[in-house]
Order: C-alpha cells, then structure tokens, then sequence
C-alpha cells in the first residue's frame, strides 16, 4: 500500500501475519516501506507498537513523528541493501570514539571522565578482548588494528534491524563503546545519554547553558531512547 503521508485516509491500523512474518494493515490493506518494500518484522510486539504509530496519526500523517516504523523502514531500505558500507561506517567510530579523549583540565572535569568512561573501556576489553587506547588533549589516538577488526566483527554479526539501532546509538553519541554497551544493555538509555554529553554538561554547569545545545542534546536523548525502546520491542518476540 502506497502512503500519502499528506493526510490520514485510512480508519484502523492493525498487526497481520504470523510467527516471524508480522506486518502492518492499514484498512486491511498491507503497507510497504518508502522505498516499496515489504515491511515484515519478526517481532509481534514491534509490529504493535508500529501500528499504534499509524493509529496516533490524526488529520495528517507525520512520519516524524513515527521513529519505530523509520527505524524498520531504514534497515529494510538501506542498511539491507548497503551492509558493507554501514558496518564500515558504525565500526569505524572505534578509531576516533568519544571516550577515549580526555581533558587536559580541570581536575574535576577529568574525574568525571574517569569515574564514568573508564568503566566502560574496561567492559569493552573484558567483553570482546578489546583494549582501546585513550589520550589527554587534541593528540590523536591510533588504535591497535587488532582491536578495529575485532569490533568490526561484533558489528558485522548484527542482523539488520538490530545493526540499524545501533547506528542510530552510535551516530548519536560518537561512540561505539557506548553504542555497544547499550545494545548489550550494560547501559540504560538515560546512563547512556549522560556518558555521551559529559564534556557538555560540564561546560554548561560552568558557564551557563546554550539554548541550540540544549535542543542537540534534547534531540540527541531522543534518538537514544528510541534506539533503545526499539531494541526492547525486537526482543519481545513473537508473544
């Protein structure tokens, strides 16, 4: 079924199909992703949660306000068809991720950055026998090759769908650590949006907040929980 995302012509969306082959009918009639593709889940309670997306459309149909059924349409529209490039791309945050460069200054500042990013190098090393370096100041960090291609290989092991949300973690919080960590569920969505902002929400404690920061970051929280809410509904299965 073709949408005309302009306004809402249809009366009830509801959850089809079966074990591992849940889709989404709109007035009975089955609907397909933007770029035409079958939108089939293998999840139930992802399936619901989408339908109840395209239920809470009122005179027109906001696909932005849908993050679910983007989130499905994007692993079935690009990241299927483009896995090699996407892995490169949320694999390749291990060269340059977020918590390995630390501050110079001040003192506080650098506790900070130890007491909550240090924990999380050190599940990444006992998780996937990955030790990556870390660096004070603007010097650059080249890490072990050994240990890219080992993330790499994580990443790679990703089916579609849960490869997508973690793009989404990653590109969101520059960090594939941290990335990885809430896709394991070593993090929360809210501990992950703290590690993620730390150097800005220390610069705003101490020189007052940015209102253009303030919605990034709100944005950013978003797109976080909603990785992570995405993730939940893959794993409720076909219950």
């Amino acid at each position: 079924m073709s949408i005309d995302t302009s306004r809402r012509l249809y009366k009830a969306a509801t959850v089809t199909g079966a074990s591992s082959n849940w889709r989404i009918a709109l007035d009975g009639k089955e609907i397909k992703t933007p770029a035409r593709r079958d939108l089939i889940l293998k999840s139930r309670g992802l399936a619901e949660a989408i339908a109840e997306e395209w239920a809470a459309q009122e005179a027109k149909v906001r696909p932005h306000t849908m993050p679910l059924m983007q989130i499905s349409s994007t692993a079935i529209d690009r990241v299927g068809p483009e896995r090699p490039r996407i892995v490169t791309e949320t694999a390749g945050y291990a060269e340059t991720d977020l918590i390995c460069y630390r501050a110079e200054g001040p003192a506080d500042l650098i506790s900070r950055q130890v007491a909550t990013w240090d924990p999380l190098l050190d599940w990444v090393r006992e998780r996937f026998d990955v030790s990556l370096r870390t660096a004070s100041g603007v010097m650059a960090v080249v890490q072990p090759e050994s240990a890219l291609k080992t993330l790499r290989r994580v990443v790679e092991a990703q089916d579609d769908f849960h490869l997508t949300a973690l793009a989404v973690l990653v590109g969101a919080t520059g960090s594939l650590a941290i990335g990885l960590a809430v896709l394991e569920k070593r993090l929360s969505s809210d501990e992950a949006i703290a590690a993620a902002q730390l150097d800005e929400l220390y610069q705003a404690e101490r020189w007052g907040g940015d209102p253009e920061a303030e919605v990034r970051r709100a944005g950013q929280g978003v797109d976080i929980a909603q990785a992570r809410r995405f993730l939940d509904l893959l794993e409720a299965g076909e219950s």
